[in-house]
């Protein structure tokens, strides 16, 4: 852990049960003079292992707390803890170095580096995740074999099908063993077949590894795999459901 993590350590939260905590948490973005208020009052706790999906319409503010969830924006206002540190006023610099070593992000758009092949874009990873200068306890060949592309290792992006490209990305999420994996409408630009087989490689690392996963989407039925869902509306969280019999994402029908 950085010595500006360790610093903003909160006694206590590292052995509590929530992963990320957000108390009053405002987010303001300055458009010129005007201000717009994207998340107004947000209070929310996550548990550890959880597996979150977060609904809402375009422009409702999922993007925005995905963001503040994964050290890539910091509120305006509000407290955040995120596995026991308190990020909320980290600069650009501290906000870097916390999601590099404990946030996996998986895009809609994959954003897998087009030169190298699978097992290389998961190895340059592995690199920029290691713990002062100590090599990873991790391995490109485990960690793409555990998602189903043991037989894909050295092929380029370009000769992966999109649902393949996905899963190397969720590989490469792994990679830095994070505290938390967060999903940009992860299935949004596969197709309905290539989307569950997404699903449910999440669905095994969060069962198998029990890793907090946090989806958003705008696609109702995938709620049904997690644990919880919330619904945004115009930034606030209007309604929470606990789902009590998440379905196997084998039996999504959306």
């Amino acid at each position: 852990m950085s010595e500006t993590a360790a610093a903003n350590m909160v006694p206590g939260a590292k052995t509590d049960e929530y992963i990320a905590v957000l108390e009053d948490v405002h987010k303001v973005y300055k458009m010129g003079e005007v201000e717009v208020e994207a998340l107004p009052d947000v209070f929310l706790k996550i548990r550890r292992g959880e597996f979150l999906a977060v609904l809402g319409p375009s422009g409702s503010g999922k993007t925005t707390l995905l963001n503040l969830l994964g050290g890539i924006d910091a509120p305006t206002s509000g407290q955040l803890i995120i596995d026991g540190v308190d990020i909320s006023h980290f600069n650009q610099r501290e906000l870097t170095l916390f999601r590099r070593e404990k946030i996996g992000f998986i895009f809609q758009f994959f954003n897998l580096i087009p030169t190298l092949t699978a097992k290389e874009n998961v190895e340059f990873a592995l690199e920029l995740s290691a713990r002062d200068g100590a090599p990873s306890s991790k391995d490109a060949v485990e960690l793409l074999t555990k998602v189903g592309l043991g037989e894909r290792l050295n092929h380029f992006p370009a000769q992966l099908s999109g649902g393949e490209q996905q899963r190397v990305a969720v590989a490469r999420a792994l990679a830095k063993d994070p505290v938390l994996i967060l999903g940009d409408e992860p299935t949004g630009n596969l197709d309905f077949r290539t989307g569950k087989l997404v699903l449910k490689t999440l669905k095994e690392v969060n069962e198998q590894e029990g890793t907090t996963i946090i989806i958003v989407t705008h696609n109702v039925p995938i709620s049904q795999i997690a644990d919880r869902v919330l619904h945004l509306r115009d930034g606030a969280i209007v309604e929470e459901e606990v789902v009590e019999n998440p379905v196997s994402p084998d039996d999504v029908e959306w």
